[in-house]
């Protein structure tokens, strides 16, 4: 499969958009635009985190069930979830029911909620500076960088779980810290 595919509209699109509509209409709207507030960053972190070995298809499939649990992400809410709230997190088949991505999400809203400059500001951080070129193919991209290493470090050393070096890189691509459409995609690079 070619790095990027011509859409019915006639626009070069990253490839991995064609294989379903709601990737396509994710990859348009959505990946690598910059996402600031603190609640829908965190929305994003939790959703790459309950993607670790899954499709992120599958997750964003699930996504409106993944906000109506989990309180449209809204950390304070989340930060006081119980024992009760990882019970009926189990028995939701809406949602992917992993007893330690539950409590990882759950954890992560404590770690947030702590923060004293908040989610976007710590995660902002870590955004390569200046512009570089966009990838020719999706062969050349790591998986991890040096700036996603250290910010799962970070957030590890501040109580927040499921955030390794790889999560931590996909949420950049996902947010807009780095711009990884493909050189000749027609999303055009966002403002940082």
């Amino acid at each position: 499969m070619p790095d990027l595919v011509i859409g019915e509209d006639g626009r070069a699109r990253c490839a991995w958009s064609a294989s379903a509509p709601d990737l396509f209409v994710y990859h348009d709207s959505e990946w690598g635009r910059p996402v600031r507030g603190d609640d829908a960053l965190y929305e994003r972190m939790t959703l790459e985190a309950f993607q670790s070995g899954l499709s992120w298809l599958t997750i964003l499939r699930k996504r409106e069930a993944f906000r109506v649990a989990f309180a449209e992400f809204h950390i304070a809410t989340v930060a006081t979830f119980g024992e009760a709230d990882v019970a009926r997190l189990l028995g939701d088949t809406g949602i992917v029911r992993n007893r330690a991505k539950i409590e990882a999400a759950i954890a992560n809203a404590r770690a947030a909620a702590d923060l004293p400059d908040g989610l976007g500001t710590l995660l902002w951080s870590y955004a390569p500076t200046g512009r570089r070129s966009r990838p020719r193919s999706f062969a050349g991209l790591p998986a991890t960088t040096g700036e996603s290493t250290a910010m799962a470090k970070e957030l590890k050393r501040r109580g927040f779980r499921f955030v390794g070096p790889t999560t931590a890189y996909a949420l950049m691509q996902a947010t807009g810290m780095v711009d990884d459409h493909l050189a000749g995609c027609y999303v055009k690079p966002a403002r940082r």
